[in-house]
């Protein structure tokens, strides 16, 4: 693992967060970037090994969080402030490298429950992972 780029990243997340949507600490700490347009939000991110599992990949746990930002992002966007009620991810290759974007619609679109999908894919448009999830609108 590359020490001084994980401190790097620790640091430059340290002096830059807000606590709101697109600038809080892990959004920094990932550098992730956040885009909109009419129906979806995507999310696009720096593969980094310090995000890596032992077998060398992107952590499970790090795709996701990104899917669940994505999906938030989204429902903030569109009807306000949410919360996952449930998400369910399926993992379906390995990410190593470049960037990956987590691409964030609506399934259905209510005043209170929302249902929402993300798709992440790697830079060659190949299919990472999928997540479906549930959200209460607060």
């Amino acid at each position: 693992m590359n020490e001084n780029q994980a401190k790097d990243a620790f640091q430059q997340a340290l002096s830059s967060y807000s606590q709101d949507f697109g600038t809080f600490f892990l959004a920094r700490l990932l550098a992730l970037e956040v885009e909109y347009d009419d129906h979806t939000c995507r999310v696009t991110m720096p593969v980094k090994d310090f995000e890596f599992n032992p077998q060398g990949s992107l952590h499970g746990g790090v795709i996701a969080t990104v899917l669940d930002i994505s999906m938030g992002h989204l429902i903030n966007r569109h009807v306000g402030p949410g919360a996952t009620l449930d998400m369910n991810v399926q993992y379906l290759k390995p990410a190593r490298s470049g960037q990956v974007v987590a691409t964030a619609t609506f399934i259905r679109q209510g005043r209170q429950i929302c249902f929402v999908r993300s798709e992440m894919k790697d830079a060659d448009g190949a299919l990472i992972a999928s997540a479906t999830s549930t959200w209460k609108v607060l």
